[in-house]
């Protein structure tokens, strides 16, 4: 354990950059919107100020909106419902882009620390939004920004610039046996 720990250390030490930080959460496994919501909770907790805009969901009544609310986070809400449910793909493509113009807003505040862009894939996969446009919002934002972008099937291009990326796996999943989505866990 103390080579281990001197590894370890060796690594802390040898990170001396301070920036904000592009994550890119996807896959088809569950926890990608959780983990990003845990972010928030924790920039709260560090007194620091996130904001989260939601693509594609058009739900207002999960329980992380409820509580993060109340805790004064810019929430925006920026989807009718999944493509499937609204069956309207210029109102989709409208929506997508009204919210990219709300969330440019965020990507320009210096004093929002975190911006989490839940569901974003969605609009850059199905060409909703301009991938290019996109990519040089998040390269213009304010240095210490932080942004966390979840979905599935990340484009290549945005996974290229991003800092980190993590694909969730799905091995076992409660819905394909039949439960519904629970309060509290899923919503």
């Amino acid at each position: 354990m103390v080579r281990k720990k001197a590894v370890v250390d060796a690594g802390i030490a040898a990170a001396s950059i301070d920036r904000g930080v592009l994550l890119v959460l996807t896959g088809n496994g569950k926890g990608k919107s959780s983990s990003a919501f845990g972010m928030v909770a924790r920039m709260l907790g560090h007194g620091l100020k996130p904001a989260v805009a939601q693509f594609i969901k058009g739900r207002s009544d999960t329980g992380e909106e409820a509580f993060f609310r109340k805790a004064g986070v810019p929430w925006l809400v920026l989807g009718e419902g999944f493509t499937w449910e609204t069956q309207n793909l210029a109102r989709d493509i409208e929506t997508a882009q009204r919210g990219w113009t709300q969330v440019q807003a965020f990507l320009r505040d210096p004093a929002i620390s975190l911006v989490v862009l839940d569901e974003l894939t969605y609009p850059l996969k199905y060409g909703w939004l301009d991938l290019a446009t996109v990519l040089d919002d998040l390269e213009a934002r304010p240095p210490m920004q932080h942004v966390v972008i979840t979905g599935r099937g990340a484009p290549a291009e945005l996974c290229d610039v991003a800092d980190t990326v993590s694909e969730l796996a799905d091995l076992k999943h409660a819905y394909r046996a039949g439960v519904r989505a629970q309060k509290g866990l899923d919503l």
